[in-house]
């Protein structure tokens, strides 16, 4: 892979870190533990909050996620290993790069790693 394609890659890494971070600020008030007083908030109410909570809580842990696979894909970058898959050691396509810039996996590991 090309210097100016990692670096393409290094700049839209830290694009999508920036907004993860951005919206991870606002997403936290969102999974903060619900309030549970009845003479406020009706029991379906309360149910309501609490599967907002819980789909809250996920976003963020998936939020997370990404924000380690994105710290990954930089460090990959910065050591040269960048565009390789982590099982094989094979090129990752191009496509698959675009698509996703902090894959890494190829295509063929990735779906036995699925599996």
């Amino acid at each position: 892979m090309g210097a100016s394609n990692e670096e393409e890659r290094r700049v839209r890494l830290l694009q999508l870190r920036g907004e993860l971070e951005s919206v991870a600020e606002t997403g936290d008030r969102s999974a903060e533990t619900v309030e549970l007083d009845q003479s406020r908030v009706g029991r379906l109410s309360r149910m309501d909050a609490m599967q907002a909570q819980a789909m809250a809580q996920e976003s963020g842990r998936r939020r997370d996620q990404a924000l380690r696979d994105i710290t990954a894909a930089l460090a990959r970058i910065d050591s040269g290993d960048y565009g390789l898959c982590e099982s094989c050691e094979e090129p990752i396509a191009e496509k698959r790069l675009e698509f996703d810039p902090a894959a890494r996996l190829c295509i063929a590991c990735a779906s036995r790693a699925e599996q």
